[in-house]
């Protein structure tokens, strides 16, 4: 499923974002940047040490990565050059401010590429592995976020933003989400 945004086309795939053949793939980091389980050490996996040895560089000059923000490093041995690391919010039942958490993650990320003069880059589920998020409600978190960072006149410099789902559940969750915003309030 996609759509266009502005000049840029958001596409919703399932697959393997390892694979991935654009410029960056988003990394669902944990804040030590150490590459743990789920998306965050395939990544690592995938990338091989080159990822790892910059990741501990920028925590020994920056210390742990806050929810909502996000670093970038090189791609490693991963077809995109570029991995950018995000950490999202663990869930905690909605009501301690873990969906501004997430559309901050979603944003970070996405000035990181512009910043990089990036022109296309491939997102996760962010934070709905591991960390609980309801895939439904991180969907439209996400969407909601991208789709307000790309309407703006700074969004555009981006050709494709596309969104990697590892389960046709989560796919689902997401076209349905996706499907939601574009229909009339």
């Amino acid at each position: 499923m996609e759509v266009t945004i502005g000049r840029t086309l958001l596409r919703l795939v399932q697959g393997d974002i390892t694979q991935q053949e654009v410029e960056a793939i988003v990394n669902a980091a944990n804040s030590e940047l150490t590459g743990g389980g789920g998306v965050d050490g395939a990544i690592h996996r995938a990338g091989g040490p080159a990822i790892h040895e910059e990741c501990m560089r920028i925590r020994r000059e920056k210390g742990r990565l806050p929810a909502g923000q996000a670093v970038i490093t090189t791609g490693g041995r991963l077809k995109a050059r570029y991995v950018i690391h995000t950490v999202g919010p663990i869930w905690h039942g909605g009501g301690h401010g873990q969906d501004e958490t997430l559309a901050s993650a979603y944003r970070s990320s996405l000035e990181l590429a512009e910043n990089h003069g990036l022109r296309t880059v491939a997102f996760p589920s962010i934070s709905t592995g591991a960390y609980g998020f309801p895939v439904e409600r991180a969907a439209r978190v996400a969407l909601g976020a991208v789709r307000a960072f790309l309407s703006r006149p700074e969004g555009q410099a981006l050709e494709e933003v596309r969104f990697v789902l590892f389960s046709g559940r989560d796919l689902e969750a997401y076209e349905q989400a996706l499907r939601g915003m574009a229909s009339p309030e």
